[in-house]
């Protein structure tokens, strides 16, 4: 089976889901990055110190969708202005199997430095 450039149309589709998929996670999780308490007649110390752990994890995990949804919509402008499928460094064609595994993927396998 030859392998042929990705549909922009199928990776519009993609990245959209993708963006819903993410939000949804980032509106679900905003009471978890909520500030940890720190009255001590509710709560133990070892418990503030877990809840405190689990915030700052809930907290990176935020950002990490949020560099997420900027891929993507960096990636669906591209789409929009016919740009999409070229390195937005060097100008050459991104091959299609790196688009295929990241369809946001701004740069080359070169530029990228991967």
């Amino acid at each position: 089976m030859a392998i042929t450039d990705p549909d922009p149309a199928e990776m519009k589709r993609r990245l959209e889901a993708e963006r819903e998929t993410l939000t949804s996670a980032s509106e679900g999780t905003g009471e978890s990055r909520k500030p940890v308490t720190l009255d001590q007649t509710t709560m133990g110390r070892l418990s503030r110190m877990d809840a405190m752990q689990n915030q700052a994890m809930a907290m990176e995990s935020e950002r990490r969708r949020q560099t997420r949804l900027k891929q993507i919509d960096a990636a669906l402008q591209r789409i929009a202005a016919d740009e999409y499928g070229f390195c937005v460094r060097c100008g050459e064609e991104i091959r299609s199997q790196r688009l295929e595994f990241d369809p946001a993927a701004p740069m080359c396998v070169d530029c990228s430095g991967g």
